[in-house]
Order: structure tokens, then C-alpha cells, then sequence
């Protein structure tokens, strides 16, 4: 197993807060709620950074896998931070690595990752990386 991620790991942050909804029968953020916060956090990057036009763009990404670890419970009314870096990046796809902190906290309570696999809008098929999303890649790669 591969050693957990700090907050110097990252280069975006994105304040997140819990809803009541995230919690399930146990008392805590269900696991699914998790990979809500990895596509919020992703897509708020790409959107704010120009990169991803999601009503007319000429490409959209499209999620082939994903991955979670779970260190530290978290709930309702928790506020979280979503950090986001990108592992690599090919001609026609990124891997993201994802991880969501309690606010202040320097380690994580999760840690993802997922693959987006970038198609033309149109015909599904993939598409090479346009120039504006790559730069905005580049930022966040190693």
C-alpha cells in the first residue's frame, strides 16, 4: 500500500462543506458522496481555469476509472477542503489525484483518483487534449 498523500502534495484547494444528505444510517459521509467531491473539485478547476467549456466544447472528459482510500471519518456539519494535482497526462486522457482534508487538518481523511478520457462531444471518440486544457493540466502536474 502506497503511503498517504500531505497537503503540500497538492496544488489546488477548494473549500468544500458537508451536507446533510452526505451522511448515511452511520453517522458519516457514505462513501459515494466522495466521488461527488472529486468531480466538483475537478470541474471547478478546469471551468474556472477556462479549460472545459461543458455546454459547447468540442471535447468532453469522460470518467474510465476511479479509486478511493478511506483514512478518517467525516460528517455533517464538517467543512472540507478538496486539493487536487494531476499524476499524468497522455494525448487523449489525465489521471487526477484527489484527496478531501477536515478543514486545517494536514493529512487526509481521503484520498482518489480517477481517469478522464477525453472524446469529441460528438462522435465519442478520443480526442487529443485541446491546448487550453493541457496548459491548465500542465499547472497542476508534477
Amino acid at each position: 500500500m502506497t503511503q498517504k498523500s500531505t497537503r503540500a502534495d497538492y496544488k489546488h484547494f477548494l473549500p468544500l462543506q458537508t451536507r446533510w444528505a452526505d451522511n448515511d444510517i452511520y453517522g458519516h459521509v457514505n462513501n459515494a458522496a466522495y466521488y461527488g467531491y472529486f468531480d466538483t473539485i475537478v470541474n471547478e478547476y478546469l471551468i474556472a481555469a477556462g479549460a472545459l467549456n461543458i455546454h459547447d466544447g468540442e471535447v468532453i472528459g469522460l470518467v474510465v476509472e476511479t479509486g478511493c482510500r478511506y483514512f478518517t471519518p467525516l460528517a455533517f456539519p464538517d467543512e472540507l477542503e478538496g486539493a487536487l494535482r494531476v499524476k499524468h497526462i497522455g494525448n487523449s486522457s489525465v489521471t487526477y489525484a484527489l484527496a478531501i482534508f477536515k478543514a486545517g487538518s494536514n493529512d487526509p481523511a481521503v484520498e482518489g483518483h480517477f481517469v478522464h478520457v477525453y472524446v469529441d462531444r460528438k462522435t465519442r471518440k478520443p480526442a487529443p487534449l485541446p491546448g487550453p486544457l493541457r496548459r491548465a493540466l500542465e499547472k497542476l502536474a508534477p
